[in-house]
C-alpha cells in the first residue's frame, strides 16, 4: 500500500471532505471534475476501503472517511509545515561562513570588505582561517576560498570558481626604508639590502628557491612565518620581501623594487563548492566579495596606468 499510495491524492481526499462534491473540490483545486473523482477512485483502490457514499447531492464520508479526515489534515499540516520552513531556509541568510585565505591578503583585501559586510549582513558570522594549508571546500573544511593556482588548473569535481586577476608578486620596501637606504632596482643593488624571509608552506619554498637563483639568499636577516608578517616587516621598514602586487602596488606607503617575475602563472581566484553555492549565506557573502574585489582590481589597474 506504501507505495501505491500517491500522497498528492490526500489534497483531493479533502477537499472533497470540506466542500461535499468534486464539482465544488474541482473549483478550489482548479482541476476538471473529472480529475477529481478518478483521484478519489484511486485513493480507494490503494487503501481498499470506501472513503465517499455517492449521493445525488454530493459526496458523502463514510464512517471510515469521517475517521480519516484527521489524519489526512495531519499529513496536509505537515507537508505545509515542511515547505513553509523550506522556504524560510531559502530566504535565511544567518549563520557562519568560513572564509580560508592566504594571511596577506586577509589583513589587506578582505579586511576593509567584512566590515562592510557585517554592516549589510548582520547575522552572518565570518570564520576567517588564514591557516597555511589548502582547506578541502569538497569536503567542508571551508565555505570560500581565495587562493592562487596556475593558469590552467583542473578544478576538482564540484568546485566552482571565479576569476579575479594574474596574481603578480614583486620585491618591497617601505617609503621610510627608501628614504634612508634608496631603492634597489638591479641584483647588484639588492645584494646591499637587509631582506625579510619566510612566509610559510609554499610560498617560503617558492620564495626561498628565487632567493637562492638570484643569489640573494644570505641577504636574509630577519625570517617571519607567515605572508602577514611579510607584510609587517616591510611596512616595519626593516628590509625588503616578496609581496602580491594586489597589496604592495595599492599601499602608497610600499614602493616596487623590481617588476615581478614573469611567466609565472598564477591567477587568483574566489572559489566555493556546489554543494554550498547556492546557500543564501554563501551566496550573499561570495557575490559580495567578488563585486568588492573586482572594484579593488579595476580601481589599481586605473592607478597604474595614470602612473604610467
Amino acid at each position: 500500500m506504501r507505495e501505491m499510495l500517491d500522497w498528492n491524492d490526500l489534497r483531493y481526499f479533502l477537499a472533497v471532505a470540506r466542500d461535499g462534491s468534486t464539482l465544488a473540490a474541482a473549483r478550489e483545486l482548479r482541476v476538471s471534475q473529472t480529475t477529481v473523482a478518478r483521484r478519489i477512485a484511486a485513493l480507494e483502490d490503494a487503501l481498499g476501503v470506501h472513503l465517499f457514499e455517492k449521493r445525488q447531492a454530493g459526496y458523502l464520508l463514510t464512517p471510515i472517511g469521517q475517521d480519516l479526515v484527521a489524519r489526512a489534515e495531519g499529513v496536509e499540516a505537515a507537508a505545509t509545515g515542511f515547505s513553509d520552513a523550506a522556504a524560510a531556509q531559502s530566504r535565511d541568510s544567518s549563520g557562519v561562513v568560513k572564509i580560508t585565505t592566504e594571511e596577506v591578503y586577509a589583513i589587506t583585501l578582505l579586511a576593509p570588505l567584512l566590515t562592510e559586510l557585517h554592516r549589510l549582513h548582520p547575522d552572518i558570522v565570518i570564520d576567517l582561517d588564514t591557516s597555511q594549508a589548502v582547506r578541502d571546500l569538497g569536503a567542508g573544511e571551508a565555505d570560500i576560498s581565495l587562493r592562487s593556482t596556475k593558469e590552467g588548473y583542473q578544478q576538482p569535481a564540484g568546485l566552482v570558481g571565479r576569476q579575479l586577476c594574474i596574481d603578480d608578486w614583486a620585491l618591497y620596501c617601505s617609503r621610510d626604508y627608501a628614504a634612508r637606504n634608496g631603492v634597489p632596482r638591479t641584483r647588484a643593488d639588492l645584494k646591499k639590502h637587509p631582506f625579510i624571509g619566510g612566509g610559510g608552506g609554499n610560498l617560503w619554498i617558492h620564495y626561498q628557491a628565487w632567493l637562492q637563483q638570484l643569489g640573494l639568499e644570505s641577504q636574509i636577516a630577519m625570517h617571519h612565518a607567515t605572508s602577514g608578517g611579510l607584510l609587517s616587516g616591510v611596512r616595519s621598514g626593516f628590509g625588503i620581501a616578496v609581496l602580491p602586487c594586489i597589496v604592495g602596488d595599492s599601499d602608497p606607503d610600499l614602493i616596487q623594487c623590481v617588476p615581478p617575475k614573469g611567466e609565472h602563472g598564477r591567477v587568483l581566484w574566489l572559489f566555493t563548492h556546489e554543494r554550498v553555492r547556492h546557500t543564501p549565506r554563501v551566496r550573499a557573502v561570495i557575490d559580495f566579495l567578488y563585486e568588492g574585489l573586482s572594484r579593488q582590481i579595476r580601481q589599481l589597474e586605473a592607478m597604474r596606468q595614470a602612473a604610467e
